[in-house]
C-alpha cells in the first residue's frame, strides 16, 4: 500500500459498508497518534494553539485540503483550539478516504 497521504480520497456509493474493526486498526496505524477512532464510526483530532489566529490559520488549511479532495470533515474551532471530527456521511462510518484525508492532516504543520 502506498503512503496514505499520497492517495486520493474516493467517493463511495451509498451502500457501501462502513469499515469493520479489523480493516479499521490497520489504517489507524498509518496515522499520528492524536487521532481517534470513536465507536468505530469516526475519527477525532484535537488540537491546541497559542491563540486564535493560528487555530484559524491551521482550520484553513484543513478546508484548503478538503476542498482539494472533495471530503469534507467537521470542524469545531474556538479560541486556541480546533476538533476535527472525520466520517463518510453517505455510509454514517469510516472509509479508506477518511484515513487518506486524516494522513493528509497529518502532514500541516499545525504551528
Amino acid at each position: 500500500m502506498s503512503k496514505l497521504s499520497e492517495q486520493k480520497c474516493i467517493p463511495c456509493s451509498v451502500g457501501t459498508p462502513p469499515m469493520e474493526r479489523e480493516e479499521i486498526q490497520k489504517y489507524e496505524k498509518e496515522l499520528k497518534d492524536d487521532w481517534k477512532v470513536v465507536d468505530d464510526h469516526h475519527l477525532e483530532k484535537k488540537l491546541k494553539f497559542k491563540n486564535f489566529k493560528e487555530a484559524l490559520d491551521f482550520t484553513n488549511k484543513v478546508g484548503e485540503i478538503a476542498e482539494e479532495e472533495g471530503h469534507h470533515p467537521d470542524i469545531f474551532l474556538s479560541w486556541g483550539k480546533v476538533e476535527l471530527k472525520v466520517l463518510t456521511h453517505k455510509i454514517d462510518g469510516l472509509s479508506e478516504s477518511d484515513f487518506v484525508f486524516a494522513a493528509k492532516v497529518d502532514e500541516i504543520d499545525p504551528q
